[in-house]
């Protein structure tokens, strides 16, 4: 069985920087999409940002430009460095990874943006 495992999350004031790291444990996976997640207090999940095993990368228009996902496929690893956090950057972010054959979320990490 797959999990996925993150971490990175914490407090940090506004303009400051996080990376969020998300590993898949368990053997004889591969992933086509890997990326990122997340859920504001009151609102729906959104997409953060996604990366394809050949290198395709879909970002929120929102983080565009200071956001920049990263993945290291014999890992099985996805990154989210985040930069010029801004207070509404404040969710639970949660990893994703998809094959033909499965979806796969991690628990989720808070990041907490102060102002």
């Amino acid at each position: 069985q797959v999990q996925l495992v993150e971490s990175g999350g914490g407090l940090v004031q506004a303009g400051g920087s996080l990376r969020l790291s998300c590993a898949a444990s368990g053997n004889g996976f591969s992933f086509n999409a890997m990326g990122w997640y997340r859920q504001a207090p009151g609102k729906q999940r959104e997409l953060v940002a996604l990366k394809t095993s050949g290198g395709s990368t879909n970002i929120a228009d929102s983080v565009k430009g200071r956001f920049t996902i990263s993945r290291d496929n014999a890992k099985n690893t996805v990154y989210l460095q985040m930069n010029s956090l801004k207070f509404e950057d404040t969710a639970v972010y949660y990893c994703y990874a998809m094959n033909p054959y499965r979806q796969v979320w991690g628990q989720g990490t808070l990041v907490t943006v102060s102002s």
